[in-house]
């Protein structure tokens, strides 16, 4: 058996382990995160049919201009508001959360709970 060396690998197993539980439908789309060191993204998808319904990232210039001189969780913040805000403009209101095998702390809890009260329902 196989035992993870690194925190990235260590992360990506328990990203995994979630998956196996995780699943977004149409009715229920998945909102995955992922975040570096630097920039968050995240994404709405339908795992049925593979496809990315929605996504929104801090390296993308429209939000970054908006983010300037933010701290991480902060930007975080804005990151759940616009993704809510683009989802509900394409007509989804209930997703499925996917933290990608990080701890629901700091700039994921952030984002997550700024989604929630930008109307989005997980």
């Amino acid at each position: 058996m196989y035992t993870p060396v690194n925190r990235k690998e260590k992360r990506v197993k328990r990203h995994r382990r979630i998956r196996k539980s995780v699943f977004g439908t149409a009715e229920r789309p998945r909102m995955a995160i992922y975040k570096s060191l630097k920039h968050m993204y995240v994404q709405i998808i339908n795992d049925e049919i593979g496809h990315t319904l929605v996504s929104a990232a801090t390296n993308e210039k429209a939000i970054q201009e908006a983010i300037k001189g933010m701290s991480k969780t902060e930007q975080a913040k804005y990151l759940g508001k616009v993704i809510a805000e683009r989802a509900l403009e394409k007509g989804i209101k209930k997703v499925v959360f996917d933290r990608g095998g990080f701890k629901y702390q700091g700039r994921v809890q952030a984002l997550a709970e700024a989604a929630r009260e930008a109307g989005l329902e997980f």
